[in-house]
């Protein structure tokens, strides 16, 4: 189920199976919030502690502190604390905040060179934030890394299971195919896959495909297959190529 904002933005939902439910949810509330996730978010006025815009509950605790589709049909709960800690971002800028020490130090380095090659190859400013809510900046990331339309935020979090979330701007939005998102989480977020491989793995494979699909021109086949770092093909992405050589 989608719908578009006032500001041009998508809400969307990782789980279709309660459409339903997400369509009468949607027409009784007035606008969707300005960053679409892959968990559906739409707010009205008053603004209750239940209803925060999605950035304030995204950026405060991501997947913990969003409604799901299952959460919209009467499903799981979900806390809905916000954080702001501004004392846990780096002293410089960096593309790549990780709070929750799942990359080594290489893994950093060449996942920062990838984000810098696809900026500025693409214009997608890719931002990757590694946490375990509360442990998180929160709300301070979004001035740190002045997000704006052309900014997808990818927040890697195992507080719900999936480690995978995104917060995609509006113009990444018309670019880049909307389910797109919903199969890379599918593909690499699971907490099976995570738990198995390791986040970092869940990461590294998730900023591949992210890099690869981003480069592929528009068209029906377009992102059509979730290429990872360690897939079953080499990525296209500088990182693919510092470890394959291709």
């Amino acid at each position: 189920m989608i719908t578009s904002g006032a500001s041009g933005h998508r809400c969307w939902s990782v789980r279709e199976s309660s459409r339903k439910s997400i369509a009468r949810y949607l027409t009784q509330h007035s606008r969707c919030n300005k960053i679409r996730q892959s968990h559906v978010s739409c707010s009205s006025k008053p603004v209750d502690a239940t209803t925060q815009p999605v950035w304030k509950r995204a950026a405060g605790g991501v997947a913990a502190a969003v409604l799901s589709a299952s959460l919209l049909a009467g499903g799981v709960s979900a806390r809905l604390e916000g954080v702001n800690k501004p004392e846990l971002l780096p002293k410089e800028f960096t593309t790549v905040i990780d709070v929750a020490g799942f990359l080594t130090p290489g893994e950093t380095k060449r996942i920062k060179r990838e984000i810098e090659d696809l900026e500025g190859q693409t214009g997608m400013k890719l931002r990757v934030l590694a946490q375990n809510y509360p442990q998180t900046p929160g709300l301070a990331i979004k001035d740190f890394w002045g997000v704006d339309d052309d900014t997808v935020v990818f927040v890697a979090d195992p507080s719900l299971g999936n480690i995978l979330n995104f917060n995609v701007g509006s113009t990444i939005d018309l670019r880049i195919p909307r389910n797109f998102w919903t199969r890379l989480a599918s593909k690499y977020g699971t907490k099976k896959y995570w738990q198995e491989k390791g986040q970092e793995a869940s990461i590294v494979n998730a900023v591949g495909a992210i890099d690869t699909c981003a480069r592929e021109p528009v068209g029906r086949t377009q992102c059509s297959k979730i290429q990872g770092e360690f897939g079953e093909e080499p990525s296209s992405g500088a990182l693919g190529k510092a470890f394959f050589g291709s």
